[in-house]
């Protein structure tokens, strides 16, 4: 009896402890080292690399010594980014659509335990002694503080929106975040769990010439330290608002440099495109590069190796030739390149390719600063299989991509930009840009193929219509007609993107962390829905599944139609550099629009896309749904606009 008792006691203990997979942590090891959070990530020894196969919802182990893939490990949807725990047993990743990091054991080689999150995780990495995980939520604008040991969130840090990447010094008292769009980076006081500081980028000063680098920092992708710990690099994009959309004016490539004894810009040090970044061509013209997204040291801290994820080239820079790119690599194999590391010894260089899902190796060529990078072998595959068709592959790669040569036509002038340069990771850049037509706001892609019309004034009504846009403002194409078909194999492109985009994985809309933690609305956005469809009549513009009436601009056929104008809207938001236009080619200007004309965006994850109309000028919900004025517009009070703008930012 007594063994039966002893039996079922064990059975007990075995069933509590399943409930959860503890991740053990090795509490002699302490990392010395800084890191960051990244796409791909090499262990100390060189021996292994770990890739988050990001819309594979895979995780890659590569075994450098084999040159093979150990193993390929299902993952949560989306996994951003990855990080090692000190004693290099666990590995850490965000899945960003599943609101969860997942933790892996490198033994075991599978999932062995998840953590919830706050919205959209992104960046993370453990504390040097791997008893906390930092996890930077950027949906919901926070750092989550875990404890490894049993998954539990013991602290939520509030930071500024957006918080993208995440890197921890060497001493392990400070983090770095990056925010995505506004170009700002908090610094965490590890042991206060405060922000101590932000850090704000500087805008490069307006030029007399619009086609040298200048704008508004943007886009901060990564934030990599050097070995000596003194400074970090920030590889971004400038955006300038001063002139006239145009390919060569606008979108500028940037890599910032912090003092991290001051936390504070070497602004003189910055690298930017025809002064630091001035590599020539046999004709004895600066090769454009476009999207820096990565970089690595090299070990000795002599050599800066930057991926340019747009024009898929690879940067050096020498710091013992005063630090400016001493070399431009044209097209690493692949397509979109993401992440870089280096092996110990300095010698090679893996690229994570994050559309082509391989790994290219490129041979640094050594310390030498005479040394020439060069590609190495053939790519390695990462994937086993493609969730995307691909046509839907061709459309995400062409996307995100500046390479000017490598398609059927050229999608951009000279490999300067590429859709993704001012649609920052498919979805908006925050700024408002000039146009013939007067400002225009860069609207989200989210749903973008679902709400009717395109353009805020409605003016497209067929996605092909986007050549304009390539032309215009993006320089490619220009050897075509608009006015006539497309030939076969550029309007398979055009396609080809569309069907990217009108995946429902693509851009869904992002979920809303004005939300209760059950994801059902707030008594004050409840009341506001109220409002919504009924006193606030924003149902009549802001109505059916996608919060818009722009679907309703149909033919007799039921086709969308530029010609129909019956849904286009005059809500005194007239801005007085506003243009009327007579039409484009495309349409043999049988589409006019005159400067009251506007199309009703959709209010789907519309708490993400500030600031609002099609001239960016009301910064908050509150300030838009005041500026409705038309005739028969209803008078609302403090409290009410209050309350429909809660709902509206629950909107999902």
């Amino acid at each position: 009896m007594k063994k039966l008792w002893f039996i079922a006691a064990l059975l007990i203990i075995g069933a509590l402890s399943s409930c959860r997979q503890l991740t053990i942590v090795e509490e002699n090891v302490i990392r010395n080292k800084a890191v960051n959070s990244n796409n791909i990530v090499m262990n100390e020894e060189g021996s292994k690399i770990y890739i988050a196969n990001i819309d594979v919802h895979t995780v890659t182990i590569y075994d450098v010594k084999t040159n093979a893939v150990e193993a390929e490990i299902e993952v949560g949807k989306e996994p951003r980014q990855l990080t090692l725990s000190p004693d290099e047993n666990v590995l850490y990743v965000s899945c960003m659509t599943d609101n969860r990091v997942d933790v892996i054991s490198l033994n075991k080689q599978k999932v062995v335990d998840s953590f919830e999150t706050g919205l959209g995780p992104y960046g993370l990495v453990t504390s040097q002694d791997g008893k906390w995980l930092y996890v930077a939520n950027y949906r919901s604008s926070t750092i989550s503080i875990i404890n490894t040991e049993n998954g539990e969130t013991a602290k939520e840090i509030e930071v500024d929106d957006r918080p993208r990447t995440v890197a921890i010094t060497a001493d392990g008292s400070k983090l770095y975040v990056p925010h995505y769009l506004n170009a700002n980076i908090s610094v965490i006081d590890t042991k206060s769990e405060k922000v101590e500081k932000v850090i704000e980028l500087h805008d490069s000063p307006d030029q007399s010439d619009p086609k040298k680098s200048q704008g508004i920092a943007n886009t901060l992708e990564q934030f990599v330290i050097s070995p000596d710990g003194k400074t970090a690099w920030v590889p971004h994009l400038l955006t300038n608002i001063d002139t006239p959309i145009h390919f060569e004016e606008t979108v500028f490539p940037a890599i910032s440099v912090i003092d991290l004894t001051t936390d504070e810009e070497l602004v003189e040090e910055r690298k930017e495109l025809f002064e630091e970044i001035n590599v020539t061509d046999t004709k004895n013209e600066t090769i454009i590069v476009s999207n820096p997204y990565d970089l690595v040291f090299s070990p000795d801290g002599s050599k800066v190796f930057c991926v340019m994820s747009g024009s898929e080239d690879l940067v050096i820079f020498d710091l013992n030739r005063g630090g400016n790119a001493t070399q431009i690599m044209r097209r690493i194999n692949g397509d979109n390149p993401r992440g870089i590391v280096i092996s110990p010894d300095g010698k090679t260089l893996y690229v994570h390719n994050a559309m082509s899902h391989d790994l290219a190796v490129i041979d640094t060529g050594g310390n030498s600063s005479y040394a020439r990078a060069k590609q190495k072998g053939e790519n390695i595959s990462l994937i086993s299989e493609d969730p995307l068709t691909p046509l839907e592959r061709f459309g995400k790669t062409l996307f995100y991509s500046a390479n000017s040569d490598e398609f059927a036509i050229d999608i951009t002038g000279n490999n300067w930009m590429s859709c993704a340069s001012c649609h920052s990771d498919g979805e908006l850049n925050g700024l408002t840009l000039k146009t013939p037509k007067g400002p225009r706001n860069v609207p989200s892609n989210v749903v973008t193929t679902e709400t009717g019309l395109f353009m805020w004034d409605g003016s497209r009504d067929d996605f092909t219509d986007y050549i304009l846009t390539v032309q215009g403002e993006m320089g490619g194409m220009t050897s075509l007609n608009p006015e006539e078909p497309l030939p076969e194999d550029v309007q398979y492109m055009y396609d080809a993107m569309f069907a990217f985009l009108q995946n429902p994985n693509s851009f869904p809309p992002p979920p809303s962390p004005y939300r209760q933690k059950n994801g059902k609305l707030t008594k004050t956005a409840l009341e506001g829905k109220e409002l919504f469809e009924g006193k606030g009549n924003c149902l009549e513009c802001h109505g059916g599944s996608m919060f818009t009436d722009s679907v309703k601009a149909v033919d007799e056929n039921g086709n969308l139609t530029t010609d129909n104008t019956n849904f286009l809207h005059d809500i005194g938001t007239t801005n007085p550099l506003d243009q009327a236009s007579d039409g484009d080619a495309r349409a043999k200007y049988t589409n006019p629009r005159n400067v009251n004309q506007f199309d009703t965006p959709t209010l789907r994850g519309v708490w993400a896309t500030a600031p609002y109309f099609h001239d960016g000028s009301a910064k908050t919900i509150e300030e838009a749904i005041e500026r409705h004025q038309y005739e028969g517009s209803p008078r609302l009070t403090k409290e009410e606009i209050t309350k429909i703008a809660e709902y509206v930012r629950s909107i999902q």
